[in-house]
């Protein structure tokens, strides 16, 4: 019997190539979606999407307001940034960042995965493409892994002991987009887009939009969504 993983599926590029590296290493995948709240929920339909592509054992979305909580551009707290350079994005913690976010999505696909009597949980966190989030950060990982195994009752039994498994966490986002198309993973069905326009199509301009183009531009093969704007490099 194959063992059962959580991937945090959130209808991105990065989740949906972590979905398909779960499959590829022979888990039965059981992908989380999270409604929290977030402006740009086109990402929603495209999980659902995405989840169906790849054959998932099960899709769960979940409802959690941390936009009530306020703090981020991306809860609608603010504008999105916008036109952002690579040096801009590393440096300082943007407006998207969402207090204890991952901490909050972790912990749901924890709770998930005991329900299933499994201590895999996936989730597509990059500490090298990224935007300055803390909690994309390999110290983050490893510092919630072992707060993991004193959390749960699985754990603590050594039933199934918890392992939050990263494979795109050092890779760059054209290694991650190549590594996706070897998986045969469809990246039409993905959207990354931050502040999407009428339709959901993507803006080219925040953040997640630049990083996106800026992967497929370097790996010489054409992003198949649509864009208001592309942006490849600034």
């Amino acid at each position: 019997m194959a063992r059962r993983a959580i991937v945090l599926l959130s209808g991105g590029l990065d989740s949906a190539t972590t979905l398909a590296e779960a499959r590829v290493q022979g888990f039965e995948v059981h992908a989380l979606t999270v409604a929290y709240g977030q402006r740009h929920d086109v990402e929603l339909d495209a999980a659902r999407r995405v989840a169906r592509q790849q054959a998932v054992k099960s899709h769960t979305i979940m409802h959690v307001d941390l936009g009530s909580l306020g703090g981020s551009a991306l809860t609608g707290d603010g504008d999105v940034p916008k036109g952002r350079s690579a040096s801009a994005m590393a440096n300082g913690i943007p407006r998207t960042y969402v207090p204890a976010r991952n901490t909050v999505l972790l912990s749901l696909g924890l709770a998930r995965a005991e329900t299933l009597q499994s201590g895999d949980v996936f989730i597509g966190v990059n500490a090298i493409d990224y935007s300055g989030y803390p909690d994309c950060r390999p110290e983050y990982i490893v510092a919630y892994e072992a707060m993991a195994n004193l959390a749960t009752k699985g754990a603590v039994e050594r039933a199934y002991p918890v392992t939050i498994h990263t494979p795109l966490i050092r890779l760059t986002k054209a290694q991650i987009i190549g590594r996706g198309l070897e998986l045969g993973v469809d990246y039409s069905l993905t959207r990354s887009c931050y502040d999407p326009a009428d339709g959901g199509v993507a803006c080219g301009e925040c953040d997640a939009c630049v990083l996106r183009l800026k992967g497929f531009a370097e790996l010489g093969v054409p992003d198949p969504i649509a864009y208001v704007t592309s942006v490849t490099s600034s």
